[in-house]
Formats: structure tokens, C-alpha cells, sequence
């Protein structure tokens, strides 16, 4: 009898040891993360997956058109008669824009305004302007080219319009249908013309959500700038700023 009450203490001592063995063990595989099936993963949420992938999706059929920001209406050293006069003052604000834009996956168009050096495709109001071959923002001069600062990279897409809307006589919208892009983001010059222009055009196109960005677009004149964004706002184009726009 004494005899099987030390072998049934030894077995006792012996299970208990091992008990304490397999805890150390196990929590030790805990805290290094070893082991893989044996700690539990957190799942992620399918809710914070959703979202990412929406925004993902939002941006993928976002494009930015980037308008007019060209020297000739820029920059006063070119002594343009189209300067805008707050056009120099959103070029950093327009860069930062596009750079955002870029970082997003965002398909950046450049609206450019290139004229036959005769002004045979210009306006009828503007064609006192050129002469001798000369005019504002004639094709391969000076005035033509983008503000310094601002350079159509790989998959931009660069886009010459004759008239104030980048929609009006262009393939704009054909290009952007084909890439299932439904909404736009606006930057450039200048508010109460080819800005106001353009965003109407996208409207009665019907793309799903036009923004203009207020502190990346301008015009000659502040109080022209807010008039417009107004009536802009009145249709139903939203007028963040940057800052807002970015977050």
C-alpha cells in the first residue's frame, strides 16, 4: 500500500511539471510569435478593406484637368495681353495639386491652348492679336510652353483646345468615357472662362461628381473669382480647397 501511494505522488509531481512545462512553453510562443497556428490573428476589418478599396476605385475614375497654366498667361514677364493677373499666384498651389492628384492614381490631363501662329483658329474677338505670325500661346513659342514648375510626366495626357471649354470640338470626353472615368477635379485659369466653361460642360455631360479647387484656379480679379465659383457651387460643382480637397 505505502508502495503505490509513492508511485501514485510521483505521478502526480510528474503531471503537474508537466503542466507548468507546457504553459512556459505555450506563452513563451505566445510573446515571440512563433508558432503561426498557435496565436490567434486579429482578422481585418472588412469594413476598414471596404473602404480602401472604394477610395481606390474613386480615385481610378477621377481625372484632374489642368488648365490653361501656360506662360503666356501666367507669367507677367512674358508681357501677354490674355495675362490673368492671379494666375502667377496659384502656380505652386496647381503643382501641389497635381502632385496629390499623381500620388492618388489620378489621370492628369493638360489642357493647353495651341493657335495657328496666323490666328486662324482663334476666337473672332482675339484675332487683332495676332499678326506676323505672332500671338498669344501660338504653337512652339515662348508663351505656349507650361509655367515653369509645372511638366507633363509618363501617363499624363496632354490635350489642345481652341476654345474656352476643353470639351468644345476636342475628344476630351471620348477619352475620358473610354478609361470609365466619372468624376473630375479642376485646376487652372481662368474662373469666369475656360474654368466655368469646362465645369458647365461636365455637368451637362454628366459626369457623377465635378470639383473645382478655389485656391488652385484664379482670375483677373478676386471678387471675379468668387462671383463664379458661386454659380459654379449653384449647379451642384463642389469648391473645396486644397487642403480640404487632399483630406
Amino acid at each position: 500500500m505505502p508502495s503505490h501511494l509513492a508511485l501514485l505522488s510521483c505521478l502526480l509531481v510528474l503531471v503537474l511539471s508537466l503542466d507548468k512545462f507546457l504553459l512556459h512553453y505555450l506563452r513563451k510562443r505566445w510573446l515571440s510569435g512563433g508558432g503561426g497556428s498557435i496565436i490567434p490573428r486579429i482578422p481585418t476589418s472588412p469594413f476598414k478593406s471596404q473602404r480602401s478599396m472604394a477610395a481606390a476605385a474613386k480615385w481610378t475614375e477621377t481625372a484632374m484637368l489642368v488648365i490653361d497654366m501656360q506662360k503666356d498667361f501666367v507669367d507677367p514677364a512674358m508681357g501677354s495681353p490674355v495675362l490673368v493677373a492671379g494666375g502667377e499666384g496659384v502656380v505652386p498651389t496647381v503643382a501641389e495639386a497635381v502632385s496629390v492628384a499623381r500620388e492618388r492614381g489620378i489621370f492628369v490631363v493638360w489642357v493647353v491652348r495651341e493657335h495657328d501662329p496666323s490666328g486662324r483658329d482663334v476666337e473672332l474677338f482675339r484675332r487683332h492679336l495676332y499678326s506676323g505670325g505672332k500671338g498669344p500661346t501660338a504653337k512652339g513659342s515662348k508663351g505656349a510652353e507650361l509655367a515653369d514648375g509645372l511638366v507633363i510626366k509618363e501617363g499624363d495626357y496632354k490635350l489642345v483646345k481652341t476654345r474656352f471649354s476643353a470639351f468644345f470640338a476636342t475628344h476630351l470626353d471620348s477619352v475620358l468615357k473610354t478609361l470609365g472615368i466619372k468624376n473630375l477635379v479642376i485646376v487652372g485659369v481662368q474662373t469666369p472662362n475656360c474654368i466655368r466653361q469646362t465645369a458647365y460642360d461636365a455637368v451637362a455631360l454628366d459626369y457623377e461628381k465635378v470639383t473645382v479647387i478655389i485656391d488652385a484656379t484664379a482670375a483677373a480679379r478676386p471678387d471675379i473669382h468668387l462671383s463664379n465659383i458661386r454659380d459654379m457651387k449653384n449647379i451642384g460643382v463642389e469648391a473645396p480647397t486644397l487642403e480640404e480637397w487632399r483630406h
